[in-house]
């Protein structure tokens, strides 16, 4: 019925995700899951044999994610 690859499916999950996190309201709601979509563009990435453009923004989203996370836990 659809002929869309795996490779395909796992980029249109990561897109989903990343609009999803758009819609939080609290900042580390969006945080954690921008993340998790960053984490499944990096596979996406690999999974095309190694686009580096996405792979590398991915990576870079992922760390500023984290960091502004670890911040923010640790000043509680």
């Amino acid at each position: 019925m659809f002929d869309i690859s795996l490779t395909d499916w796992v980029g249109y999950l990561a897109s989903l995700v990343l609009m999803i996190s758009f819609l939080m309201k609290n900042i580390n709601t969006l945080r954690i899951i921008n993340s998790i979509g960053a984490i499944i563009f990096v596979v996406y990435g690999i999974m095309l044999a190694i686009s580096w453009p996405i792979v590398l923004t991915n990576t870079f989203i992922l760390g500023v994610n984290i960091y502004y996370l670890a911040k923010h836990f640790r000043s509680k």
